[in-house]
């Protein structure tokens, strides 16, 4: 697969131009990577307005992942997410309204989207879940929700995977979806290289008609480096409109170190990822193994991902991570229940070999777990009139009965303790205390 961005940047960087252009380094090493950090010179085409080599790479991902369009983001999912509800709302048809059904553990920019573009939002709450990072949504919940509208929302969005490596049932879930007139977007961004297992679990493959992807969180990507992908299901208007969306949303000085990286790794996916991802994911099941074997528990939904229950084992996730700090392994995420890894092609076998030796042994008794509940806060302000309304930051103890004025998260994306708008409850109180959440934004009395 040809790689047009990454080889014009070769070429200028080789072509000893005297740089009279932004940017102001004019391509001097001082990390090493300036020469090839560029803008948007003659040939280099424009992120927003591609029509030469960008569009040629975003074509060539497009038919890698089996989708209508393919379009690249610098700035992360953030972006992606707050485009494609821009297209969701705008785009909706005469019968739907300005809602966005979503299931409540949303990353941070779902809910500035809201303030940004103005829809309503209507949260599928767990049933049951054990942790904030962690929001299953039923057949039945959604079936319910939906028919209890007075008409079919914009959307229905969902994160799939969490951060905990659990996914929905896209397949499922999209049929109801459809069924009731209304589109499926999903926030991707932890499960790129799901299009690529044997039996795909991408949310596109599975039925969802649009959705985000942190390409630097699975694949070998730059940081920032996103996919928003349009499916065939889609209208072609939505696809015609999606660069207008990222527009509006993204920076006019995209990354050209991070767009080659996305071009590049058009190359890998075609030529050589997917036996290098079977192999990951072979030492990864045996790494798992090995951990059960001597007492850990552990989930392992989505591939790529190991999920250790550290506070069932008589340590809580943050002392596991110190121990594994203390030998050099860095986790991808702690808090007092759970410790994340995140593995891919790209970890070595000493990688593995480091986890387990730093891991060790389970610390002993389950640590006893306060009963929290989630704080179903009353919505008192519009999302919007919370975030733009003047706010302060106070301690979180002494939050209570204020209105959240910027969603309060353990970590992104998660179950939010409070989001703008809502009334800070005493279960609110309980779970900062918890996550230990110091302080939160309020809106101005």
């Amino acid at each position: 697969m040809l790689t047009p961005i990454a080889d014009f940047v070769r070429s200028y960087a080789a072509s000893d131009t005297a740089r009279l252009h932004m940017p102001g380094h004019k391509g001097q090493s001082f990390l090493g990577c300036e020469p090839f950090d560029i803008t948007e010179v003659h040939g280099a085409d424009a992120l927003y307005e591609a029509d030469g080599i960008i569009l040629q790479s975003e074509e060539n991902a497009a038919r890698l992942f089996g989708t209508q369009r393919t379009l690249y983001s610098t700035e992360g999912s953030s972006q992606c997410i707050r485009a494609m509800l821009h297209l969701c709302i705008t785009l909706r048809n005469s019968s739907q309204s300005r809602v966005i059904v979503a299931a409540r553990n949303v990353h941070k920019a779902f809910v500035y989207a809201a303030a940004l573009i103005d829809f309503d939002i209507v949260w599928l709450w767990p049933e049951k879940t054990d942790s904030l990072c962690a929001c299953p949504v039923s057949a039945q919940t959604l079936e319910s929700t939906l028919n209890s509208l007075p008409q079919p929302p914009a959307a229905v969005y969902l994160t799939s995977p969490d951060y905990l490596g659990n996914l929905q049932d896209i397949g499922a879930l999209a049929d109801i979806c459809h069924a009731h007139g209304t589109l499926l977007a999903v926030d991707n961004a932890h499960g790129a290289y799901l299009h690529f297992l044997p039996n795909p679990l991408h949310p596109i493959d599975l039925g969802a008609d649009i959705c985000c992807d942190s390409a630097h969180k699975t694949l070998p990507v730059l940081t920032g480096g996103a996919y928003l992908h349009l499916s065939n299901r889609l209208p072609a208007i939505y696809a015609q409109q999606a660069k207008h969306a990222m527009a509006i949303y993204g920076s006019t000085s995209p990354s050209y170190l991070t767009l080659a990286s996305l071009d590049l790794c058009n190359a890998y996916l075609a030529r050589d990822y997917q036996p290098a991802l079977q192999k990951a994911i072979d030492n990864i099941d045996a790494l798992c193994e090995q951990l059960q074997s001597r007492g850990w528990q552990l989930s392992h939904g989505e591939p790529l991902k190991i999920t250790l229950h550290a506070s069932r084992c008589g340590i809580s996730g943050q002392q596991l991570a110190d121990r594994l700090r203390a030998n050099k392994v860095e986790c991808e995420y702690a808090d007092p229940d759970d410790l994340v890894l995140m593995l891919t092609p790209q970890n070595t076998a000493e990688d593995f070999a480091r986890v387990l030796s730093a891991v060790g042994q389970p610390g002993g008794e389950k640590l006893i777990r306060p009963a929290l509940s989630l704080p179903k806060g009353r919505q008192a302000l519009p999302v919007r009139e919370a975030i733009f309304a003047p706010q302060e930051l106070i301690a979180a103890e002494h939050a209570l009965g204020r209105i959240c004025a910027a969603p309060t998260v353990a970590c992104p994306p998660a179950i939010p303790i409070a989001v703008s708008g809502e009334v800070i409850t005493q279960e609110a109180l309980q779970l900062f205390r918890y996550y230990q959440v110091d302080s939160v934004a309020v809106v101005k009395e």
